[in-house]
């Protein structure tokens, strides 16, 4: 089967992503996390074999890294369909999702990651396809013009979004199954570091997978990510194999702390704490204040420090949370709205 004819998935484009491909997991029994996802999602896999039919159109959201292109891939294998992938943006004009439709395969799969970047045209068009598999397309222009509609296979469309709150009302409706990726805990996280050190040939002791897993920000792809670095560090700085010593030493000159906070996540929340008093202030103004684009502040570096309790989103703005000032090493007494604003009045 070959999962990339037609369009290419845009993450294996250079080598590291190609690196991150070969260390997914290449069956779903081999897929670690997210349980009541796996066991929802198995179970129409299987009732979509047994009847021999098409599954129904998926949709996976969640934080970035955590597993929505490798699932995709992961249900075209164990269907033993062909899998075509394609994004969003890619898609600007009906013409671009007809190309794209009529080269599906029967019970084939069309992955479309950030599905919530489609054009709003493109996405009308859509509708019919995932609800009657056909497709109206308009020939010629002016007096001449006149619509056609095409036939096309029984297909899944599986759609991936970083930001389901983007997504319309009707697109939404039209997936028979709709998932969400949580963030993975430290134990999943630990054994995803250990497959993946195997996978490399790199010797690594518990206690450094668990160093390591520790700071991945909840997230397989980060995980994988530090485990190259610090194999790296070994290699050149130790005898090439991770230990908790080793590990602890890399992550610390890569400024990765001990709850994963890296440096832009500091900058974010030290610029809001000494700039901006703790908040609240408005995403805009805290994303020029550390030089950094609103949207990768809010997709990429908020839904972590939201979770683990740095950092409050309000109808005001954002806030630091007295945690954040305590990681920080600040003292939390005198932030609006906290500790010590009564004694101002």
């Amino acid at each position: 089967m070959d999962e990339t004819r037609g369009i290419t998935d845009p993450e294996l484009r250079d080598d590291e992503s190609q690196l991150d491909s070969n260390l997914r997991p290449q069956r779903m029994e081999d897929f670690i996390g997210q349980r009541s996802l796996r066991e929802n999602l198995g179970i129409g896999l299987t009732a979509a074999l047994r009847r021999g039919e098409a599954l129904e159109h998926v949709l996976f959201y969640g934080p970035p890294g955590l597993g929505k292109t490798t699932l995709s891939t992961l249900l075209a294998r164990e269907l033993g369909v062909e899998i075509l992938f394609t994004s969003g943006p890619v898609l600007e004009r009906p013409g671009d999702l007809a190309g794209v439709l009529t080269n599906i395969p029967e019970r084939g799969i069309l992955f479309i990651d950030e599905i919530h970047r489609l054009n709003h045209t493109v996405e009308e068009y859509l509708y019919p396809a995932m609800e009657d598999f056909t497709l109206d397309i308009m020939i010629d222009k002016g007096p001449s013009a006149r619509s056609v509609r095409l036939t096309l296979p029984k297909f899944t469309l599986v759609g991936a979004t970083t930001r389901a709150g983007l997504l319309t009302a009707p697109l939404r409706s039209r997936f028979g199954m709709t998932y969400r990726l949580n963030y993975y805990d430290a134990d999943d996280l630990t054994v995803i570091v250990k497959r993946s050190a195997r996978i490399l040939d790199v010797p690594i002791e518990d206690e450094g997978a668990t160093e390591i897993a520790g700071r991945a920000r909840g997230t397989p792809r980060i995980a994988n990510r530090l485990l190259r670095r610090v194999r790296d560090y070994a290699q050149v700085k130790a005898d090439g194999r991770i230990t908790a010593q080793v590990a602890r030493a890399s992550l610390d000159l890569l400024e990765v702390d001990t709850r994963g906070l890296d440096v832009m996540d500091r900058r974010m929340l030290e610029a809001l704490i000494q700039k901006f008093g703790g908040g609240p202030v408005g995403l805009n103004t805290l994303a020029m204040a550390v030089g950094e684009e609103a949207d990768t502040m809010e997709d990429v570096y908020e839904p972590f420090l939201v979770q683990e309790g740095f950092l409050e989103r309000t109808p005001r703005g954002r806030m630091a949370t007295e945690l954040a000032y305590r990681h920080l090493g600040l003292d939390p007494v005198g932030r609006r709205g906290g500790p010590g604003q009564e004694e101002l009045f």
